[in-house]
């Protein structure tokens, strides 16, 4: 017999396939699934992830063009100038080392290549550098390219828009109630904006948040709500990861908790790309592999500062649990070309080694 919480998640589900809009009520109702009714939501979110994405997992690798070097104040960031952590600062890397890291993202598997650069926002002349850089990757790679470097103008996302740029990352990060107690530097509505203005110029919208940051249930469906009206493509659910020497205190999230955050996400956003990002090896833990069920999307090789599960070790979670990648390349072959998987290890900042490996 099936049980009626059962069909009430995948009437839930049928409702979003529908483009509806699910109530206050119900939404919150995902979050307050109880331990028995977690296979049960993940089923009804893998539902709607299948009509849309299959079982494909679509694989980001980030290249830390800039790091440090920031006035910012975000509590949670290891470059951010009110952080004491003993990160390697250094300035933009150059045209040759982000084409260097394109080729072994494009070799790895990725489908998109993320460029992030530290501060708060670009002046013309760094733009149009990032520009070239986009327009040479584009123009040597069948790589998708996002780039997230901070607050920008009109005249900055068209010289992007005309490099061939296909996506903009400003994450929001957190409610916008919650933001004022995260960063004091910028606002939540700086944030905003470059998101409406990267939409009017064309660019795909990428944009999402970090769960553990103090937000309540009621402010993780806001934001969800949020990122549907704006119509964002790729929405990155990080889960914080505290990291010594920043201000941002431990997230104390669990496991479980982290599925149904994605799937929250998954339900109000249907179509959107929805990536598992940093902290979801720390905090998903032993269900790590779950994610895959809301979310098709996930980073490869760590992240902006903190090492991640290994490349091979990912893309066999994903090959074990029965997905594919996006790439020209095979997964089977991408894996039998490389070595066995080193056992998975405590979360741990990238080294100047880790972060500039064409140097």
């Amino acid at each position: 017999m099936t049980d009626t919480r059962d069909t009430d998640y995948l009437r839930l589900a049928d409702k979003a396939l529908c483009g509806e809009e699910l109530t206050y009520e119900e939404s919150s109702g995902l979050l307050d699934a109880g331990a028995g009714d977690l296979l049960p939501l993940l089923q009804a979110a893998f539902k709607i992830r299948r009509t849309y994405w299959g079982t494909e997992v679509r694989v980001h690798i980030l290249n830390n063009v800039q790091n440090g070097l920031c006035s910012e104040d975000c509590s949670y960031c290891p470059q951010s100038g009110g952080s004491q952590a003993p990160i390697a600062e250094y300035p933009m890397k150059s045209e040759g080392e982000v084409l260097a890291e394109a080729d072994r993202a494009w070799r790895a598997g990725a489908f998109r290549y993320c460029m992030v650069f530290s501060g708060k926002a670009p002046d013309l002349a760094r733009t149009r550098r990032i520009a070239g850089y986009v327009e040479k990757i584009k123009a040597k790679y069948p790589l998708e390219v996002c780039v997230s470097a901070g607050i920008f103008g009109e005249e900055h996302l068209a010289l992007l828009k005309d490099s061939g740029c296909d996506r903009i990352n400003h994450n929001l990060n957190t409610s916008e109630r919650n933001y004022p107690l995260i960063c004091t530097t910028h606002t939540y509505r700086d944030r905003l904006n470059t998101l409406l203005a990267a939409g009017k110029a064309g660019l795909e919208v990428c944009s999402g948040l970090i769960a553990g940051l103090g937000e309540t249930r009621d402010e993780l469906i806001e934001l969800a709500l949020t990122f549907r009206r704006l119509d964002v493509k790729s929405i990155p659910v990080n889960f914080l990861l505290p990291i010594e020497g920043n201000k941002a205190a431990a997230a104390g999230l669990d496991p479980q908790y982290c599925l149904k955050i994605l799937c929250l996400f998954r339900f109000l956003n249907p179509r959107a790309e929805i990536r598992v990002a940093a902290g979801r090896e720390l905090n998903l833990r032993s269900l790590e592999v779950m994610s895959l069920y809301p979310a098709n999307s996930l980073f490869l090789d760590g992240y902006l500062n903190v090492k991640g599960s290994p490349g091979p070790r990912t893309l066999e979670m994903i090959r074990d649990a029965g997905f594919t990648i996006a790439s020209e390349f095979r997964l089977e072959d991408i894996l039998d070309g490389g070595k066995k998987a080193p056992p998975l290890g405590r979360e741990s900042l990238k080294t100047g080694r880790d972060l500039r490996p064409a140097l």
